[in-house]
């Protein structure tokens, strides 16, 4: 890999993973923005969530997360409290409160997620 390869990553070249062993649910893709490594510190996806998406059960881990909602309207579900999140909407939460989230639009949405540490 060039220097370019390990710092950049092209529109069009990133993996869209339909099924991930933590974000299992009906409707639910990744679209990887930077590659998976677990020397990194932060993973970055944008989640595609089509209507009636939602992630499977409420999980938890280390670390901490942050997203920023592209496109849509989300249900995010941390520690047992409910959130309705539009495009423009931001949050961000310890990741070992037990977290899930649903589409409650009638479109696709999308939501630009960060977390660290990696952890799949």
């Amino acid at each position: 890999i060039d220097d370019d390869e390990a710092i950049v990553f092209r529109a069009g070249a990133r993996p869209l993973i339909s099924l991930d062993a933590l974000r299992r649910g009906e409707g639910i893709s990744l679209e990887r923005i930077i590659p998976y490594s677990p020397g990194h510190l932060l993973q970055c996806n944008i989640h595609h969530i089509e209507a009636d998406g939602e992630s499977e059960g409420p999980i938890q881990h280390v670390g901490e997360e942050v997203g920023y909602v592209l496109a849509g309207r989300i249900k995010l579900i941390v520690d047992g409290k409910s959130h309705d999140l539009a495009t423009g909407d931001a949050f961000v939460f310890r990741s070992e409160l037990p977290h899930h989230y649903r589409n409650i639009g009638k479109e696709r949405a999308s939501i630009f997620w960060v977390n660290t540490p990696a952890t799949f």
